[in-house]
């Protein structure tokens, strides 16, 4: 099967330590269009302590996706590149894709 590069887009993700179990996981980064409690599906070289502390943030390209109509979540291909951002790089990121109300 294909990738759909259509239906991918730019996501800025962070690792962060989940408040009921305490193990890492990626989650969307607030100021964009998806809720940061939204499930991300990434490379688990994301998580490795190792090479990145928690609370990196990174810029993925993902789409918004659901199993067999299960919980929507975040997809992300795992041999995609991995794009470490900085705090200066996340903020003109944010700002440009800031969504206004009316």
């Amino acid at each position: 099967m294909a990738r759909e590069t259509w239906a991918y887009r730019e996501v800025a993700v962070e690792s962060k330590a989940d408040p009921r179990t305490g193990r890492l996981r990626i989650q969307p980064v607030p100021g964009q269009a998806y809720a940061t409690t939204l499930r991300v599906q990434c490379s688990r070289a994301l998580l490795d302590t190792g090479r990145y502390p928690p609370g990196t943030r990174f810029l993925l390209s993902a789409k918004l996706t659901d199993r067999l109509g299960g919980q929507p979540f975040l997809y992300a291909w795992h041999g995609d590149p991995v794009d470490v951002m900085s705090a200066a790089r996340l903020k003109r990121f944010i700002e440009e894709r800031r969504r206004l109300r009316i």
